[in-house]
């Protein structure tokens, strides 16, 4: 399996992985998550048109998605209930993290990709996901506090420093 930046031509693929992810979640007690199509094709040809998006690629075939975002990212810059590991150094934020059901190996591919470029990571999910909760806190990610989306969602928010 390959990580490379996503192009026009994988869109398709890509929302079918989206779709995908989106079944995992609901089939995992995770109904409110990506509501509405979320993340829709727009975002996914904004995701590309700054070139964050990166796809997973096994055999020729797109089996993944994430954005992968250096930041600051607006809904960062408030947190509840708790505080960052660490506020004043740089650091990139992974949005959209989607596979195929049978695809593994994803969140590991993904923090080796992200951690070649900063040693300070930061993700947020619904608190729903248990799935990517235990993913977070396997690969040595902590638990800071509550941010809140620009829809006013609130998600956990996590960070991990190398």
């Amino acid at each position: 399996m390959i990580i490379r930046p996503a192009v026009t031509a994988d869109i398709p693929a890509i929302m079918t992985v989206l779709e995908a992810a989106r079944g995992i979640m609901r089939a995992s007690g995770n109904p409110f998550q990506w509501p509405d199509g979320y993340p829709t094709q727009a975002m996914i040809e904004k995701d590309l048109a700054e070139g964050v998006g990166r796809v997973f690629e096994a055999e020729g075939a797109v089996v993944g998605y994430f954005a992968c975002i250096p930041g600051p990212d607006p809904t960062y810059a408030y947190i509840e209930d708790g505080a960052w590991l660490e506020d004043t150094l740089p650091y990139y934020v992974i949005h959209r993290i989607a596979s195929l059901p049978d695809v593994h190996g994803i969140f590991q591919g993904i923090i080796d990709y992200t951690g070649r470029l900063t040693g300070n990571i930061r993700i947020d999910t619904h608190k729903d996901n248990r799935i990517m909760q235990h993913a977070l806190e396997k690969h040595g990610f902590t638990y800071c506090g509550i941010i809140y989306l620009t829809n006013g969602a609130p998600r956990l928010a996590y960070q991990r420093i190398q």
